[in-house]
């Protein structure tokens, strides 16, 4: 039978198809030839024309048979094409989750992006020993054929794995080598299976990153040779790797790592055996950073550093290579961290200063001078000298890269040697199992030199595995003896010649090297002058810098850019040399090795000026391609040398969701890896390939009974081939095989169909012939029954009259009448009943509600009254308690003043009290002297007595005076002893002070300069008064003897007198002269009274003196006028001198007590001093806050005095309180009288015990003393913690200069950043405003120490910004226009606009300035419009100015004083309230904006929401198995239209909402505002959604119903993870819900009818009877809704509900703004000078 005679009706084709690749359809009519036209049916039920070429028919291809979809082996397919291999792997990879197929000797593995339980132990075990057909297709199978032929063959066996990045290469390497690593079972000690094992974490450590197709990706092709001995364990491994990608040291693409090794090296950073690398995190690093983010989702790298560092240790490799390796590749860090500065068009330079190249120096052990030389200079030898030429910046930047690329490709060599050499085990290798993990066909956007080395190879690859399968496929022909004819194969030799043979694309690039002015455009150019005639390679049509090549896969477009640099590979020499001359003997080696093998060389490098070996044109040509095509060249010469086995891997889809398949992707990759090319090999031939048993056992129903009884089942296959299939070249018969051409399989399928058919047919006409012969026989014996009934009635009716029915008929009616006569009147009586019943009732009601209304209006009234009664209470309360704080504040300060006058009042009592004191005692004498006088004119007789009373008096009062002078004497001597150490306890004062405050160095010498010659003067004084005391005492002593001598005189004139008393008992005429010389005598005595009066006067005023200038730097004035009294009269007698005594001796006891005040103090000075210099680190940190907490107190006192001076108002009402106050001053003064004179008598007791004191006076000068050595001492010791003082200062200072140098490290790296990373502004903006908080935050902490230093008190600010008028347009636009919510600073601070605005409000509100105030919250309100209406769509910027505007308003009411909001506020918050102005008007404005921004921002949201709705919660089949379920004409939108419309999954809806979520979480969004903002998103998904199930037939039906429970289920699980369940977002996708539920639930009875009418209440009927009607079953064992049940639905609806069919997606819910209380205190918000606002001063 011909292929075209398959041609019939019902047989299925697959036409091609843009979306779908290709698509199914159904033969509507049988084809014949010479028809034009092939006439299908969809299956969509659309119809079809297929145009056919009559001359030459090409149809579409046939589909195959259900029975033969889901194979494990494609090439048993009897339809061998494209579309059945796709739909092959489609059905076995998406509904029987199977992932690994055969294609003839290649294993199809699908990557399902998820971890599956097949790769156990377990399934080791079973597999092992298997054959490969025996069991399912997997990985285990193919690695267990290799195994078992190489031990059955003894011939090496190679497993190539290849495919695209992202396909699972590395995995399904790592379990092929997992398989013979426990099947060998190795009994070696040393466990080598382990270790090669172990190899692969290192390996991919160094050789593996993150790219946009793969979070594990290869970025190296490897070539692993597993040995074995002779009993087939395991003995050794070695591994090849062939081109590394270099470039990706140095650069990543977008979303793309560098390699894995250093960001696990970043990640143990903080580790102790890491700290001297000097690392820091992976976004610090300019080689790691490049690529954008660090991390990759679920991968630990800090883990994966312990296991890469296990891996090592279990290899053997010590840890001082681990430390070498850590130590260059962390110098490969900081090298790319160096800065190159641009010096000019032809120069640049590197800092000396860089810490980057420090310790990549220190690290590596390099000359720094050299380094810092050569990467910006190379040195060019001519003919007669050798030059050095300085380079431009980016030539210098393409040396640094280079070096670093150089550095770490020796250093993957060096890793992957030793790995080598560490899995090499004492022993002689048997055989190998090659592994294969090499890079697949590659194809971007942009291509470059290692995509074209990668095709390449697979070229290479490709031809290899043509002529296996071509070989393979003739060794099948001739075991079976089959004829062999010649099949074309595709032949990829002319590409490959095309790109390796002599003047090919590889030769004329090494030629283009050799020229050192040579570039890639001249390159580019020779190509297309010497390859333009090959039909291989062509020109593009738009462009001069590419090429295209057409490939076995694919054409591909080169970009020539990069082609000679990566080629050449170049370094230079002397970068070379400075490398060899390291210190670190494991780097030197890379370099030395390369010198000894000039072959191995990596690149082209410049040549040196004095080259010791002239190398060779050969070793000159040397390059990356030449390399490449040489190990490429041994691996293909090892390929060809073992058996080779396949695995080709396959990405299903570029999202990397599991088991998800995109056949376009798919379908590109089996173009490109050779599943086709082996699908179009075989079916050239005889395809299907059945034994004589399978076809015995299948086809035995076609067989007739004569060909079933031959015993020999081959002899009968041959027979019933013969009969069924005419043609005999479409099969042959085969030793043990029968083999089939294309189709003939499925032909025999339609004939077997066919025969079944036909038995079914039998088999059913003979059973309904049953059926319908027992249902007549049963209908007959039904039919008899009824008319014997009929029969019987007949007979009845015949003996019925008619008198007898009129009879019936009559009482019928009168029944009726009389039963309609009743029935009236009972209705009646019940209206009558009812009527009455509702009047007294309605009546009843009516005064009950007049009763309630008036009893509100009375309790209206009385609420009226009491509530302004309470009022007024209220009012009064709090002015009492106003008037009391007033009050108690007054009183306090009354108090103050009481106790001040009390104190003045005491010092002149005082002073009154000794005034009254001298008066009464001159008064006491003058009274005294009256009597004497009196005697004298009235005694005679008592003369005599009188007069030696009066000797003896004097004799007492000289003697008197003369101890008086000695004690002056003595006190003299004491107050010099103790003056002089006054004057060394205030020089030692003065140096503690200066030793305690050494760093206010300068203020304190002048201030001891000041204080030493004050002290020198007040010496000098003190001396001057010493003398001048000497000579008063020396005039005094003069006077006493004058004294004597009239003392004699006196004696002498009493002796007279006494002569004369005799004389006058003589002689009585004599009286009267004796009464003239006693008055003569009492003149004298008064003379002499008036002398001894001048001389007291004149000691109390140098008394006086002496005593103020001991103590005039210590005591007050009215101290010392209480010394020493200013009464004239007070001192006139010699008995008189002790109390001038007694006064010095107050000024010495002053002095003492000042001295005692000095040492306290002093002893407090040192304790402080300790306490400051062990305390000085935590004073330095709680400095700011504790001046901080001093402002907020001063600030409070302040404003509460002004606030009580503004209230003075009040004082009148205290004057009876200072009256009363007065009169207590009153009794006060009373008691200080009382006391004053009972201390006049305790100063009599003092006086006695003056003596005492004078005798402990010398003992205490003697503790003095020994009180000065002590002093001394502690003065030594101190002046050692002042060296002490300079050594810490000394060491702040270092740290300064650390700080500095990191500031200046900070500020060069910054300048590096900005330098190269222009594509990442945001995160280097973040990274400045980072480093300028911390220099601001060094700058405050110096200001503070300095502060502290000067004793001066910080500045305090009341949480307000100034601003000039003019710059209100400056402010708008640097904070509302400009403005990016991106930003790192409005980040940091939340709602940081609003808070400036506001600050700058408040401080108009304090100006009291209206006109300024109105024109900033215009300004403010038409800013925000602005920018809402420029960036309209933006909802990043929406979501930020929503924030901000609510936040405003919370300000705005937070701070407008009302008590309803000032509940949550703080103290601070309460007192900086607005005072002037009252801003509801504005309140309302933001609130109407605010509202705005809201509904545009829901627009915005809805608008990116929108699309995703429909395909992520009804296309998408996110259930597992349910896309094999789906309804016939399904769209496939998701699934079919990859590269026209995004493939949106309910996963893409809930990361949408997950992004704006965290973008109003981001901005500082008010909790519940966000809750309204994603119940409305809520309520868009439900509309949307319902609206979509009730517009699509084919989205009614039951499966589709499971699918969006299970999407709001997650919806569901998402609002539980965000915490949103208070949203209440799931009330709005009820009616989706229960439409979901109304799918899956039973619709046929009536009790489902009710059930549907109880639960669906979110439903409207006509909604409901929309998806009945609309209902489509999938599957035969469902049935449609009946329309008697939609109807009985219908009938069952009591409610009336709404008419729409539709729901309003564009409804809001109202929006409100809740007010919440803001914890942020304005006076600590400190503007970034980022904002650029210098123009705004804190307040």
């Amino acid at each position: 039978m011909t292929l075209l005679e398959l041609y019939t009706r019902y047989n299925r084709v697959w036409i091609p198809d843009e979306e779908q690749v290709w698509k199914s359809a159904e033969i509507k009519q049988d084809f014949h030839p010479g028809d034009d036209v092939l006439e299908l049916l969809l299956e969509d039920s659309t119809e079809c024309h297929y145009p056919v070429d009559p001359s030459k028919p090409v149809l579409p291809p046939l589909r195959n048979p259900d029975i033969l979809v889901g194979e494990n082996d494609l090439t048993a397919l009897s339809y061998l094409h494209e579309p059945a291999v796709l739909h092959n792997l489609k059905v076995r990879f998406v509904e029987s989750r199977i992932i690994y197929t055969y294609c003839g000797i290649i294993l199809v593995a699908i990557n399902p992006y998820k971890q599956l339980p097949i790769y156990g132990d377990a399934i080791i075990h079973a597999y092992s020993g298997q054959n490969m057909g025996d069991m399912d297709p997997h990985i285990f199978a193919v690695a267990e054929e290799a195994y078992k032929q190489m031990a059955r063959n003894h011939k090496n066996q190679s497993i190539i794995v290849s495919g695209e990045s992202g396909a699972g290469k590395t995995v399904s390497a790592r379990y092929a080598m997992r398989y013979f690593a426990v099947v060998s079972k190795s009994g070696n000690k040393n466990r080598v299976e382990d270790k090669v094992l172990a190899s692969n974490p290192i390996t991919e450590a160094v050789g593996n990153a993150k790219t946009t197709r793969n979070d594990n990706s290869s970025r190296f092709g490897k070539y692993t040779e597993i040995s074995f001995d002779k009993k087939y364990r395991i003995i050794g491994a070695n591994m090849r790797t062939y081109l590394l990608e270099k470039s990706r040291v140095v650069f990543q693409a977008d979303n793309e790592r560098n390699y894995h090794i250093f960001y696990q090296m970043c990640s143990c950073a903080d580790l102790p055996e890491f700290q001297s690398l000097r690392l820091m995190s992976a976004d610090k690093f300019l080689y790691t950073r490049l690529g954008g983010d660090i991390t990759i989702e679920g991968v630990d790298d800090k883990s994966d550093m312990n296991e890469t560092r296990r891996t090592f240790s279990l290899l053997g490799l010590k840890e001082d290579f681990q430390a070498d390796v850590f130590k260059v590749l962390a110098a490969i860090l900081h090298l790319g961290n160096v800065e190159i500065r641009d010096q000019g068009t032809d120069k640049s330079s590197v800092s000396p200063c860089d810490p980057h190249l420090a310790v990549f120096c220190e690290l590596l052990e390099v000359s720094a001078d050299g380094l810092l030389r050569w990467l910006c200079n190379r040195r060019i030898v001519l003919s007669a000298e050798t030059v050095v030429k300085p380079v431009p910046k980016e030539r210098a930047l393409t040396a640094r890269d280079a070096l670093a690329k150089q550095i770490y490709a020796h250093l993957f060599d060096c890793i992957i040697n030793r790995i080598n050499t560490a899995l090499q085990v004492p022993g002689k290798q048997h055989a190998f199992i090659g592994v294969l993990d090499i890079y697949g066909f590659e194809t971007f956007d942009t291509n470059s030199f290692e995509q074209f080395c990668i095709n390449y190879a697979n070229e290479k690859l490709q031809q290899q595995f043509n002529l296996h399968v071509f070989k393979l496929e003739q060794e099948e022909y001739m075991k079976e003896v089959i004829p062999w004819t010649l099949i074309d194969f595709y032949d990829n030799q002319p590409v490959i010649d095309l790109i390796e043979a002599k003047l090919g694309i590889m030769d004329l690039l090494d030629e283009e090297c050799l020229f050192p002015q040579g570039t890639d455009q001249s390159w580019l150019q020779k190509l297309y002058n010497y390859l333009d005639a090959n039909p291989l390679f062509e020109k593009p049509r738009l462009s001069n810098t590419a090429f295209v090549i057409q490939h076995f896969a694919d054409k591909v477009e080169y970009q020539c850019k990069g082609f000679l640099e990566k080629n050449r590979d170049a370094l230079y020499e002397e970068l070379v040399d400075t490398m060899r001359a390291s210190k670190l003997s494991f780097l030197a080696n890379f370099f030395q090795e390369e010198e000894l093998k000039p072959s191995a060389n990596k690149g082209f490098k410049v040549k040196p000026a004095r080259p010791p070996v002239k190398p060779t044109n050969k070793q000159l040509r040397t390059s990356v391609g030449d390399k490449f095509r040489s190990s490429l060249f041994l691996l293909m010469e090892t390929l060809n040398a073992t058996t080779p086995h396949y695995v080709r891997c396959i990405k299903p889809n570029d999202e990397k969701l599991p088991f998800e398949y995109d056949s376009r992707r798919v379908v590109q990759q089996l173009r490109a890896c050779g599943v086709l090319e082996t699908i179009r090999i075989s079916a050239q031939s005889y395809p299907s390939r059945w034994t004589y048993i399978e076809f015995y056992s299948r086809y035995s129903i076609l067989m007739s009974h004569v060909e079933a009884d031959v015993r020999d089942k081959k002899e009968t296959c041959k027979c019933v081939l013969q009969r069924l299939i005419q043609d005999s070249n479409q099969y042959k018969f085969g030793r043990t095989k029968i083999f089939f051409r294309a189709g003939q399989v499925a032909y025999l399928e339609k004939l077997r169909l066919d025969r079944l058919r036909e038995a079914c047919v039998t088999i059913q006409k003979r059973f309904r012939a049953w059926s319908q012969r027992r249902k007549y026989l049963r209908m007959r014996d039904a039919a008899i029954v009824l008319q014997q009934y009929i029969r019987g009635q007949r007979s009845i009716r015949k003996t019925v009259t008619a008198e007898a029915l009129k009879q019936g008929w009559a009482a019928v009616v009168i029944q009726r009448h009389w039963r309609g006569y009743r029935m009236r009147q009972i209705y009646q009586a019940v209206c009558r009943a009812t009527i009455t019943i509702q009047a007294f009732t309605r009546g009843w009601t009516a005064r009950k509600q007049y009763k309630k209304m008036m009893e509100a209006h009375k309790a209206m009234i009385l609420q009226k009254y009491t509530r302004a009664w309470l009022a007024r209470r209220r009012f009064q309360t709090m002015r009492r308690l106003v008037l009391n704080v007033q009050l108690s504040y007054r009183v306090q300060q009354l108090r103050k003043k009481i106790e001040e006058q009390t104190k003045e009042n005491r010092g002149l009592m005082e002073r009154l009290t000794t005034l009254a004191n001298s008066h009464s005692q001159s008064t006491d004498r003058l009274q005294g002297l009256e009597m004497q006088l009196e005697k004298v004119t009235s005694l005679k007789e008592s003369l005599e007595a009188r007069e030696k009373k009066t000797k003896e008096e004097t004799s007492l009062t000289i003697a008197e005076l003369q101890r008086q002078i000695d004690e002056v004497n003595l006190d003299k001597q004491n107050l010099e002893k103790k003056f002089e150490a006054s004057i060394k306890e205030a020089k030692e004062n003065f140096d503690h002070l200066n030793s305690s405050l050494r760093e206010e160095m300068e203020n304190e010498a002048r201030l001891r300069k000041v204080a030493e010659n004050n002290m020198e003067i007040k010496k000098q004084d003190f001396e001057k008064e010493v003398v001048i005391l000497k000579e008063e005492i020396r005039r005094l002593k003069e006077e006493r003897v004058g004294l004597q001598r009239k003392m004699e005189e006196g004696e002498q004139v009493n002796s007279d007198l006494q002569e004369q008393i005799v004389q006058l008992t003589k002689h009585v005429k004599v009286i009267p002269e004796l009464r003239r010389d006693l008055n003569n005598m009492q003149n004298e005595r008064n003379n002499m009274d008036r002398r001894i009066k001048q001389q007291s006067e004149l000691a109390r005023a140098k008394m006086r003196e002496i005593a103020r200038h001991l103590l005039g730097g210590f005591v007050e004035e009215e101290v010392l006028l209480g010394i020493t009294s200013d009464d004239s009269e007070k001192i006139y007698e010699p008995e008189d001198l002790p109390e001038a005594f007694e006064g010095l001796q107050k000024a010495t006891r002053i002095l003492e007590n000042h001295q005692k005040e000095q040492k306290e103090k002093y002893e407090t000075q040192m304790e402080g001093l300790k306490l400051k210099v062990d305390h000085l680190q935590n004073e330095n940190s709680k400095l700011q806050n504790l001046f901080q907490e001093k402002s907020n107190v001063t600030e409070s006192i302040r404003q509460e005095v002004s606030r009580l001076t503004s209230e003075n108002s009040w004082i009148p009402e205290l004057k009876l309180q200072v009256s009363e106050l007065q009169r207590q001053k009153q009794e006060l003064e009373d008691r200080v009288l009382e006391q004053s004179k009972e201390l006049e008598d305790k100063n009599t007791e003092i006086n006695n015990i003056l003596q005492i004191k004078i005798s402990e006076e010398s003992s205490q000068r003697r503790y003095f003393e020994e009180k000065a050595k002590e002093l001394e001492d502690a003065k030594v010791k101190l002046e050692d913690r002042v060296e002490e003082l300079e050594e810490e200062n000394d060491h702040l200072k270092k740290q300064q200069l650390m700080e500095n140098e990191a500031k200046r490290k900070l500020r060069e790296e910054t300048s590096i950043l900005t330098a190269e990373n222009m594509d990442f502004e945001e995160q280097l903006d973040h990274k400045d405003r980072l480093i300028k908080k911390l220099q601001n935050q060094i700058k405050s902490l110096e200001a503070s120490q300095k502060a502290k230093q000067n004793s001066s008190i910080p500045k305090e600010y009341l949480g307000m910004l100034e601003y000039k008028r003019e710059d209100e347009s400056r402010l708008v636009q640097n904070v509302i226009l400009d403005l990016q919510p991106k930003g790192v600073v409005v980040n940091m601070i939340p709602c940081l606009p609003a808070y400036i605005l506001f600050m700058c409000v408040r401080h108009a509100d304090y100006l009291n300035d209206d006109a300024k105030l109105k024109s900033l919250m215009s300004a403010i309100i038409c800013g925000v419009k602005k920018v809402i209406v420029s960036r309209c769509k933006d909802f990043e910027l929406l979501s930020f100015w929503l924030s901000n505007t609510h936040q405003l308003i919370n300000c705005l009411k937070q701070y407008s004083g009302e008590e309803e909001f000032l509940k949550q506020s703080s103290p601070r918050q309460r007192k900086n309230c607005l005072r002037n102005f009252d801003l509801s008007e504005h309140r309302q404005i933001f609130s109407d904006l605010a509202i705005h921004i809201y509904h545009q921002f829901i627009t915005v949201l809805q608008k990116i929401l929108t699309p995703a709705i429909v395909p992520g919660m009804l296309e998408h089949e996110s259930l597992q198995g349910i896309s094999s379920m789906k309804p016939t004409g399904f769209r496939k939108r998701s699934s079919s239209m990859y590269e026209e419309s995004k493939n949106f999954t309910i996963s893409s809806i809930i990361k949408q909402l997950s992004v704006f979520l965290s973008t109003m979480m981001h901005h500082g969004m008010d909790q519940n505002l966000i809750n309204q903002v994603i119940k409305q998103l809520f309520f868009l998904i439900g509309a949307t959604t319902l609206n979509q199930i009730m517009l699509r037939k084919d989205m009614c039906s039951c499966r589709k119903g499971m699918q969006i429970r299970c999407n709001i289920s997650y919806l569901e699980e998402w609002l539980k993870e965000k915490d949103l369940q208070s949203s209440l977002s799931m009330e709005t996708l009820t009616p989706l819900s229960q439409a979901a539920w109304l799918l899956q639930v039973n619709k046929s009875t009536d009790e489902d009818a009710k059930e549907i009418t109880e639960k669906c209440t979110e439903l409207n009927p006509v909604q409901v009877v929309k998806i009945l009607n609309s209902y489509t079953p999938i599957d035969d064992f469902e049935k449609r809704v009946t329309s008697s049940f939609v109807r009985k639905v219908q009938s069952l609806f009591t409610h009336e509900g709404s008419t729409q069919l539709m729901l309003d997606t564009d409804f809001h819910f109202q929006v409100t703004f809740p007010f919440r209380s803001s914890s942020q205190a304005l006076e600590l918000l400190q503007v970034p000078t980022s904002l650029h606002l210098d123009f705004l001063t804190r307040v």
